[in-house]
């Protein structure tokens, strides 16, 4: 992962709204509706967020008959963990 991506991905991961939307959507499909009443959050502070999320990678939006539904994208989730581990060092420290 290069660095642009990376800092994309961290900027976007740095709000706990957008944390729990990686969450939510890493354990299952949901819509930009079902992420609103989990946060409490209104339905366009939900899309700003879920904007960010997209642009940065880790949120991949589909379509489902006639629902748009968001899910996490696992394998740019693991690379910018792997990302933050290498910054420790080899031995993880």
């Amino acid at each position: 992962m290069n660095d642009e991506a990376l800092s994309e991905s961290l900027r976007a991961l740095s709000h706990p709204d957008r944390r729990a939307f990686v969450r939510a959507c890493r354990d299952g499909e949901q819509s930009a509706g079902d992420l609103a009443e989990m946060s409490r959050l209104s339905l366009p502070s939900v899309s700003e967020h879920l904007k960010v999320l997209r642009k940065s990678g880790l949120l991949i939006l589909d379509r489902r008959g006639r629902h748009w539904m968001y899910r996490t994208d696992i394998s740019r989730l693991t690379a910018v963990a792997e990302a933050v581990v290498e910054l420790g060092g080899t031995d993880g420290t």
